[in-house]
């Protein structure tokens, strides 16, 4: 080894300070990490969603209208037409640490370009009503929009969505990527048009999601017949097999044309994901997505003009390895990583 080379790493790395990472985006990182000389430990104090700042705030105060990104926990799951679980959904994925706080493939900290807390949860007045759960997610969520705060939310099943999406697309219809191994566009089942299984045809009869601007990718299973609305409204549906016959590229560039520029908002249901990577869930679909392939179309998503975001149906009584709850909070992680490039002023633009 050349020794003048040797000699310039033993200085420079020798010491083992904070003062030899000279790299900024890494220096950032470190920073964050190690605030006050010590990186929190996982087994003690609150847990948070990405271990973000907990901020006990009602949307209309002051303090909660200086988050940029408002992390929230929706822990409901009256609407599953399967296996229950996924009201615990919010607290399994909190309990996940060593999720960021950098994000190596966009080459920034996303908690450093937005101001970000976990605001905790919904507060629900029934724990028996589905209807009046989603009567107070609607309002909740309203007054998250009117704090001009983006929400990021963990539920609790997908019929969260459908209400959450009833707020922010109340002035504009929304666009929606979608990443789930079920179109969720089913008629009212059984007299319940909040079930989990027909969001999507719900928000867009309500005309607040915009059909032509959604695009639904890992759809597979017996239940196809159930989608009909999405072919008849207009919605891209992208089977899972779809991006394993034509690649993730071609899927990538057909998801970023559909939504176009327009206010958009992206679900991820953990059943995206094949059971191999994400048992704990109520609905699973053997056939899905690798966590590699749906980190790589959050990615892609950095370039949208992205409104919020949720990922759901984490039902961690079937999650043994923790391994669902493990995949749901790094889906989460790319959701806010994106989310806090889209929407920040302080973006560096070599970021992508």
């Amino acid at each position: 080894m050349d020794e003048k080379k040797l000699d310039a790493l033993r200085k420079r790395f020798g010491a083992g300070t904070p003062d030899e990472i000279q790299t900024p985006r890494f220096r950032e990182a470190y920073d964050v990490l190690f605030a006050g000389g010590s990186r929190k430990k996982p087994w003690e104090g609150v847990s948070t969603f990405l271990d973000l700042p907990l901020l006990e705030a009602a949307p209309d105060s002051a303090a909660f209208a200086e988050l940029d990104v408002a992390l929230i926990g929706v822990p409901m799951d009256l609407g599953v037409t399967n296996r229950p679980g996924a009201r615990f959904g919010p607290r399994a994925v909190r309990a996940i640490e060593r999720i960021g706080p950098y994000h190596h493939t966009h080459g920034c900290v996303p908690q450093g370009l937005v101001n970000a807390a976990d605001i905790g949860d919904v507060p629900m007045q029934s724990r028996y009503d589905l209807e009046a759960c989603h009567s107070d997610i609607r309002s909740y969520f309203d007054g998250v929009v009117d704090s001009g705060t983006l929400p990021l939310s963990v539920g609790g099943d997908h019929s969260i969505t459908q209400s959450i999406m009833g707020a922010l697309g109340r002035d504009e219809p929304l666009g929606m990527i979608h990443i789930d191994a079920h179109c969720d566009t089913a008629p009212p089942l059984e007299g319940s048009k909040f079930q989990h299984g027909g969001p999507f045809r719900q928000a867009v009869l309500e005309g607040v999601l915009d059909p032509e601007r959604c695009i639904q990718i890992g759809i597979r299973g017996p239940a196809e017949f159930l989608w009909e609305f999405s072919y008849a409204s207009g919605m891209t549906v992208v089977h899972a097999e779809d991006v394993l016959h034509d690649g993730l590229q071609r899927t990538i560039d057909t998801m970023l044309d559909v939504v176009g520029d327009g206010p958009t908002y992206i679900t991820f249901d953990v059943d995206g994901l094949d059971p191999v990577f994400a048992p704990g869930t109520g609905t699973p679909e053997v056939g899905g997505l690798q966590t590699r392939e749906a980190a790589e179309i959050i990615r892609a998503a950095a370039s949208c003009n992205l409104v919020g975001g949720d990922v759901v149906e984490v039902a961690p009584e079937y999650d043994s390895t923790t391994n669902t709850a493990q995949a749901g909070a790094q889906m989460l992680f790319e959701i806010f990583a994106v989310l806090a490039i889209a929407n920040s002023a302080a973006t560096n633009p070599s970021i992508s």
